[in-house]
């Protein structure tokens, strides 16, 4: 198994936090402090980023642009109240019995 977990958590508690706390020039702050449609426009560039990565076979790019989106993601979650416990819960429903 990976440690993608813990490391997801961590990030989602900085993101989470950043939205509570506030800190002047913070890039986390910026995102929460334009509101969703920057959130948005910052997610559906990764994911445009990560196809153009894929398209170029590049792993190395990829990991990049994926970390990237996932952390754009995060902080969509928290603007929007998603935790990964929900996550959790919906694909668990997908998996068969």
């Amino acid at each position: 198994m990976s440690n993608i977990g813990n490391i997801m958590d961590e990030v989602y508690e900085v993101v989470s936090h950043r939205k509570q706390s506030p800190k002047d020039g913070a890039y986390t702050t910026y995102l929460f402090e334009k509101g969703i449609d920057k959130i948005c426009k910052k997610v559906g560039e990764e994911a445009a980023e990560v196809i153009i990565a894929a398209k170029n076979h590049s792993k190395e790019e990829m990991v990049y642009e994926i970390s990237d989106l996932h952390y754009h993601l995060m902080v969509l979650m928290v603007n929007e109240g998603i935790t990964f416990d929900d996550l959790y819960e919906e694909l668990r429903k997908r998996r068969p019995q």
